[in-house]
């Protein structure tokens, strides 16, 4: 620009943003609601499975109530509906242990539990349970315990085996309360005495301690045999014969070990010993006519 002023050029007023390029107003995010239990655990998770259980009780408890159950039913109803929920946790049945038992009864008990793999654990009847395993002739007493998540504990005492009872044809296997065991083989049982007579199972308790006191003599015992239910007889392997009385049996043993210690009876043999008598032993050797009669003091 020469010889006139300089004016400064006007500025440009800033043209509006074409509406081809305009923004929209921004929008507020709309409010979403928070999330409930369902939807932030998810339809498989444990607090949808426990609100499931929840509703399995109140339908189970809806339907008992409606058809006019009892309170057997209403409580049969209520379980099976919680294990039902809980299984569904994981609450299953995976592994029965048993406690105090021996492998031979091991099997009878867990087949009487009649329990299968998994079984609603939570909702399991232990009570019940506990009944029908103690039913197993091998158990005296039954304990049974849950273990969660997946295990049952089931403990005993089991009866110990005293004899082997033979009368009237049957064989099988007592306890020292002479009760019988009948899952119990016999022929499992070979280190057993063998008890043999009416009335032997009910005293076999009472000979058998004071022989197992004696084992030189118990060693050599073939029988023990209960006479008119009033007295014993020992028939030796040696085809010897030991007659106690029917009171005073353990005076009676104890006369026939000084009679052993001092003429070894048992080595030598004889036919049969009479202690019935307590104040005279009759002493009758192998192919002997007459026994040999003595003071109970020696021969």
């Amino acid at each position: 620009m020469r010889g006139g002023s300089q004016t400064q050029p006007k500025p440009r007023g800033k043209a509006p943003p074409s509406p081809k390029f305009q923004r929209p107003a921004t929008r507020k995010a709309a409010a979403r609601p928070a999330a409930g239990p369902g939807a932030a655990a998810g339809l498989g998770s444990p607090r949808w499975t426990l609100a499931a259980a929840g509703l399995a009780v109140i339908a189970a408890l809806t339907a008992t109530l409606a058809t006019g159950g009892r309170a057997e039913r209403l409580g049969l109803a209520v379980n099976e509906a919680i294990g039902a929920g809980f299984g569904q946790l994981g609450f299953k049945l995976k592994a029965v242990h048993v406690q105090g038992a021996s492998d031979m009864a091991t099997a009878d008990i867990v087949r009487a539990a009649g329990l299968y793999k998994d079984q609603p654990l939570i909702g399991l009847d232990l009570e019940g349970l506990r009944r029908q395993v103690q039913q197993v002739g091998w158990v005296e007493e039954a304990r049974v315990v849950r273990l969660l998540p997946d295990t049952l504990m089931i403990s005993v005492r089991e009866r110990r085996q005293l004899a082997v009872w033979q009368h009237r044809g049957r064989t099988v296997v007592i306890d020292e309360r002479g009760q019988v065991i009948p899952e119990a083989a016999p022929g499992r049982f070979p280190n057993l005495p063998l008890v043999v007579g009416a009335g032997g199972a009910e005293h076999a308790g009472e000979i058998l301690p004071m022989l197992a006191q004696r084992p030189r003599l118990m060693s050599r015992m073939d029988a023990l045999v209960r006479v008119d239910d009033r007295r014993w007889d020992l028939r030796l392997k040696d085809g010897s014969l030991i007659q106690l009385p029917a009171v005073g049996e353990e005076e009676a043993l104890m006369r026939f070990e000084q009679l052993d210690q001092r003429s070894r009876l048992l080595e030598v043999g004889f036919e049969r010993i009479d202690l019935r008598n307590p104040d005279v032993v009759a002493v009758r050797p192998r192919g002997a006519v007459a026994p040999t009669i003595a003071p109970a003091g020696g021969i």
